[in-house]
């Protein structure tokens, strides 16, 4: 095992919204900028539509399984934006103003959602994201709209990043895009860092930090095997002025703990408040019948749905739970969308089975009527009850598999407070769902791998108090001048909403800090503050493998 030392101005962990947006904006900057991407580099070509081993689909995906609550994530160039349902609310007035569980409010008194609007303004112009219109919704998010409004409730398409024109509703977006219609981070912001300079290296997962002499950071790293993620080659290390952690919410705060030895005590939250983004699923199984007679729908062809696989999700969500007046962990969304076969047909459980809920005779029954599937996805305020125990000794988890799946250190233990809110929110899907017979709701089961959730946040969030939070307002790891994090992990608190838009308002927000952090630290760079163009294809984003 051989191992390398380099130097570089800015050394990104992770290429997510968080690394991504770091990348771009210190390299226009005129910084020298290395990006360590533990996952590898696709292109749209790249991308499979199937569920084989070894495919597109478990190459990119991360799947993490933690006592009481797992994890699915993004391990590619571009992050969870290769892999996400291009989703882009933004998040609730309310949510900027959430006390939890420590009693008084967890967002720096910096940001509320006033000031962090111009900031969704320019990731909405980067992306770009769009408002969608009726005319534009396939069938299914028509059918939730259906449905809510027969049972009296709004409903409305949802902002997202998708350019419908290029867009053929194939449904196979989360295994990544082939046709470039979905508008990851390999289409702007990091063939923009490319441009400027900036070195992207797959296959390259960050094990700790250690401190060099100058006042910098040492980050020391291992190569991952293309085929084979539980095989790791040759160490190597990179010196860096500063540091920008954005490994994700579940990868993140085990690389902070993991470096303690080397770098000295960590802040307490560090690896404390997970949020999985109180979210819950809910798998329910049309009357086909009953879709044409009760709401009078019907296809081309003749059949009143039958059309699970065809679209794209969500594009529909029912927002009449966002309500400020209503009490903390009462409030959620409810939105359509498309969960592939796979976990979705593994864990979604009969209700009324005489026998096992989630296997046997009457699961294989559901199965046979998968087309007329549709799943409703929850995202309420849970307690930020996720604690991180001991990390592994390489990589965020243990790994099981050649790919994907791995076990991880995270528990996470719902408190009241996170079950009266996934209470509510599945009598809410039944009631939408269930009335006058149009469908009977399959919930998922929570008892193979624990509660789940895509939109992992907050283990090293931001906050005023240090106490309770691990970075400032400036994003900055207290204790540590030159560390900063700017993931999802650093948001304190569900939002409610998918939250891939908030994570990157937030990274763009804190881009004029980090900078000047840079230039404190010897570094001729500058906030230019410009947009990256448009890259018309991911095929031109890839660049050869270091």
């Amino acid at each position: 095992m051989t191992e390398n030392t380099e130097s570089t101005d800015v050394l990104v962990i992770g290429s997510g919204f968080g690394g991504a947006i770091a990348a771009y904006h210190l390299a226009a900057g005129g910084a020298k900028v290395v990006v360590l991407e533990r996952g590898p580099w696709l292109s749209g070509d790249e991308f499979d539509h199937d569920f084989k081993l070894g495919s597109s689909y478990t190459r990119v995906f991360d799947f993490v399984v933690g006592d009481g609550m797992s994890i699915l994530s993004g391990n590619c160039v571009g992050g969870g934006s290769v892999v996400y349902f291009a989703t882009m609310p933004r998040a609730p007035r309310f949510v900027f103003e959430r006390q939890g569980s420590i009693g008084r409010r967890m967002w720096p008194a910096s940001i509320t959602r006033e000031t962090l609007d111009p900031w969704y303004d320019r990731v909405a112009e980067a992306l770009p994201v769009v408002k969608a219109s009726w005319d534009t919704v396939p069938y299914a998010g028509g059918l939730w709209a259906a449905a809510c409004a027969h049972a009296g409730r709004t409903a409305n398409p949802v902002p997202s990043a998708i350019d419908v024109a290029e867009c053929t509703n194939c449904n196979w977006m989360m295994a990544g895009c082939k046709f470039d219609a979905k508008k990851s981070l390999l289409l702007n912001y990091l063939p923009g860092a490319v441009a400027h300079g900036a070195e992207i290296r797959p296959l390259h997962e960050v094990q700790h930090l250690s401190r060099t002499d100058d006042g910098g950071y040492r980050v020391h790293y291992r190569i991952v095997d293309e085929e084979d993620y539980r095989i790791l080659h040759d160490a190597g290390t990179i010196d860096a002025k500063i540091v920008i952690v954005a490994a994700g919410a579940g990868a993140t705060p085990v690389i902070l703990q993991r470096s303690e030895p080397t770098l000295g005590r960590m802040p307490h939250a560090v690896g404390r408040y997970f949020s999985g983004n109180g979210e819950r699923l809910n798998t329910a199984v049309f009357d086909e019948e009953k879709v044409r007679d009760v709401l009078g729908l019907e296809r081309e062809d003749g059949q009143a749905y039958a059309a699970n696989q065809i679209g794209r999700g969500p594009v529909v969500a029912s927002w009449d739970k966002l309500d400020g007046s209503l009490p903390e962990h009462e409030r959620y969304s409810l939105e359509q969308l498309y969960f592939p076969p796979g976990l979705g047909t593994i864990l979604a459980q009969v209700s009324d089975a005489t026998g096992p809920t989630w296997f046997g005779a009457e699961k294989k029954e559901m199965m046979r009527r998968w087309q007329s599937w549709l799943t409703i996805f929850t995202m309420s305020e849970d307690d930020n009850e996720g604690v991180f125990g001991e990390p592994p000794e390489t990589g965020n988890a243990h790994r099981i598999s050649q790919q994907m799946l791995g076990s991880g250190p995270l528990s996470y233990q719902p408190t009241e407070n996170t079950l009266r809110g996934w209470a509510l929110s599945d009598a809410d899907v039944k009631d939408i769902v269930e009335r006058d017979g149009l469908a009977k709701v399959m919930p998922w089961t929570n008892d193979v791998v624990g509660a789940y959730t895509v939109h992992p946040l907050s283990s090293c969030r931001i906050g005023d108090d240090p106490e309770t939070s691990a970075l400032d307002d400036r994003h900055e790891l207290r204790g540590h001048p030159g560390i900063f994090v700017t993931d999802g992990s650093a948001v304190p608190c569900g939002l409610t909403v998918n939250p891939a838009l908030t994570i990157s308002a937030l990274a763009e927000r804190a881009m004029p800090g980090i900078v000047r952090a840079l230039q404190e630290r010897g570094v001729d760079v500058t906030y230019v503050g410009d947009l990256p163009e448009h890259a018309p294809s991911s095929r031109i984003a890839v660049s050869p493998r270091s």
